[in-house]
């Protein structure tokens, strides 16, 4: 049985990290809201009474239904193969993803640093602050923390010595960083070579080689998390 992804249509977000497991695994699975009319059944499931998650991205795999991007992937680690076999290898690639997440909400609250329910243009002077000390301090930081593992596990990969959901999220938050903040990260990455050579191994994994190719891969733009706005990057 095919799994069934939920997530908004027109735009990477979080569930791009999901996207890639899957992809690289060659999963069967359904992008069920990029289908037309299956909205829907997105919104159906968000209402339901039992267990509803509280937003996309969610992942149905028969009767089971998982929320939250850290938790599909540590679900599904283990079942595409993209996980360590032992428990303490396992959480340590989960703790990375978490790791990973905290990067995402960061660089989402750059641009949205007082509320998500205002505009950008209706919080730009906390977005600059805010962004300086993201682009300055946050962004080194934790690409640095990556540089060390990464140093630390000496097989190119962050954990062990296969490819881990971990290794094709960090692929996706260099990409976003990339985009968002094109100076900043070349800055950052500069002193990361692991970081760089990792990135680049991902992507020229075949099955997501593809799928960065094809239309399936949405392109980045200012409707999502990581949104290129001159002015932030400095």
């Amino acid at each position: 049985m095919a799994y069934e992804f939920y997530y908004w249509p027109s735009i990477q977000g979080r569930g791009e990290f999901v996207r890639l497991a899957l992809e690289d695994a060659g999963a069967e699975y359904a992008d069920v809201a990029r289908t037309p009319g299956s909205m829907g059944r997105m919104a159906a499931l968000l209402d339901g009474p039992h267990r509803p998650p509280f937003a996309p991205p969610f992942l149905k795999d028969g009767n089971v239904v998982i929320g939250q991007t850290s938790a599909i992937l540590l679900y599904l680690g283990g079942r595409l193969g993209l996980a360590p076999d032992d428990e303490p290898g396992r959480l340590w690639v989960h703790q990375i993803q978490l790791t990973i997440a905290d990067v995402v909400a960061e660089a989402h609250d750059t641009h949205h640093p007082v509320s998500a329910e205002l505009y950008y243009e209706d919080q730009k002077p906390e977005a600059a602050r805010r962004a300086r000390h993201f682009r300055e301090t946050r962004i080194p930081a934790f690409l640095d923390w990556f540089e060390r593992i990464l140093a630390g596990n000496g097989s190119g990969t962050l954990a062990g010595p296969d490819v881990t959901y971990a290794d094709l999220s960090l692929f996706q938050l260099v990409e976003g960083l990339r985009y968002a903040f094109p100076k900043a990260t070349a800055r950052a990455t500069a002193r990361t070579p692991r970081v760089t050579a990792l990135h680049d191994a991902v992507a020229e994994r075949p099955r997501l080689r593809a799928y960065l190719a094809s239309d399936r891969r949405l392109p980045f733009s200012e409707e999502g998390i990581f949104r290129c706005y001159a002015e932030l990057d400095g």
